[in-house]
């Protein structure tokens, strides 16, 4: 696919996206590089956390916070060990999986999405049954899953939300990661393993998803814990950054945002700790989590809202919806926490009394 094409679509994979970014490290990469990786381990820390290449082409940052658990994440992946990314939501444990498996293997698609009604077809095999019924069990009748096909290829398989998959399907695994086999007792056969397969899941530690993994099978995986920015700055950048993006695949037009980003993350900051920035106030929490990837949801919504009905400048009252909608969503006991903050806390603030009435008026 090229570049003019991957600008077409409404979300590009991580791999067409930072093309020119890949093929820049690739060129300069003189590094050993594991089995069928595309980089090496330390140009894929640098794609990731970004650099700049002896011929000046600049590399992006795409995870901003610290840059030990990306090489102890790329370190894992270069074992024999699977990657489990946890974190609250919005601790971007899925960009990151999909960045490093872009980077390791220039493919992300190998995605299984986790949900309660997830299949062991998904991370084992399926069948044609037309095929089947007419020629019975073969090679051709088979339906590989992503897993598997990470597996006869030597690539990444990605599994999102592994917690939420049933425990049966989950144990499914076991055999894949232990063995790095795939029996197919229907062929009398399996599906082994090439150099340079692996597995990265991710899993919301928040609420602990809908089945905890089994022991068997957490032994198998090497765990990052993806934190929440440490600081109301860094968490500024990443929202930035992403609106940007964002912005750019959207075509909206260049909006001064500044002023309301930081606000919008104050906010969610200050709630989600439970006092405010200063430390003079104790705050309730509402029941949501308030994650750095919401507070982009919110923002993002307002540069829409700016972009086609306002001056071009995002103001209070094109985030104070969206930004009501984040934190209330328990219609009683979240209200409540939020007109509290609102009258203790936003009220006298300097600066904000235009935010303060323009939330007060949607609450």
């Amino acid at each position: 696919m090229t570049d003019t094409t991957a600008e077409q679509l409404l979300r590009p994979h991580a791999e067409q996206i930072y093309r020119s970014e890949l093929d820049a490290l690739a060129e300069h990469d003189t590094r050993t590089r594991p089995p069928h990786w595309k980089l090496s381990p330390w140009a894929v820390v640098d794609f990731l956390m970004g650099t700049t290449l002896p011929d000046g082409t600049e590399i992006t940052p795409k995870y901003i916070g610290n840059r030990r658990l990306i090489e102890i994440a790329t370190a894992t992946l270069a074992t024999d060990r699977a990657l489990l990314l946890l974190g609250v939501p919005g601790t971007a444990k899925s960009w990151v999986s999909e960045n490093l498996a872009a980077a390791i293997s220039g493919d992300s698609t190998l995605l299984v999405q986790g949900t309660a009604g997830t299949t062991e077809d998904a991370v084992r095999y399926g069948w044609n049954y037309a095929r089947l019924i007419s020629e019975g069990p073969s090679r051709e009748a088979l339906v590989a899953s992503p897993v598997m096909s990470a597996m006869e290829a030597g690539t990444i398989a990605r599994i999102e939300e592994l917690t939420r998959v049933p425990s049966e399907v989950q144990d499914g695994l076991i055999t894949t990661l232990s063995e790095k086999t795939l029996p197919v007792p229907e062929l009398n056969t399996e599906i082994q393993a090439q150099r340079g397969f692996n597995v990265i899941a991710t899993a919301n530690d928040r609420d602990r998803g809908v089945n905890e993994l089994s022991s068997a099978l957490r032994r198998w995986f090497n765990t990052v814990v993806l934190p929440l920015p440490d600081s109301l700055d860094q968490e500024v950048e990443i929202v930035t950054s992403r609106l940007a993006s964002l912005g750019a695949a959207l075509e909206l037009p260049e909006i001064n945002a500044a002023d309301e980003i930081t606000r919008v993350v104050t906010v969610f900051r200050e709630l989600r700790a439970g006092k405010s920035l200063d430390g003079e106030h104790t705050l309730k929490s509402p029941s949501g989590t308030l994650s750095t990837a919401e507070a982009i949801s919110v923002l993002a919504g307002g540069l829409a809202l700016s972009a086609h009905f306002s001056d071009g400048r995002l103001t209070p009252a094109d985030v104070a919806a969206g930004i009501t909608g984040a934190v209330v969503m328990r219609p009683v006991e979240d209200k409540a926490v939020w007109a509290e903050y609102l009258e203790t806390t936003v009220r006298e603030r300097d600066g904000w009394q235009e935010f303060y009435r323009a939330c007060r008026e949607v609450l």
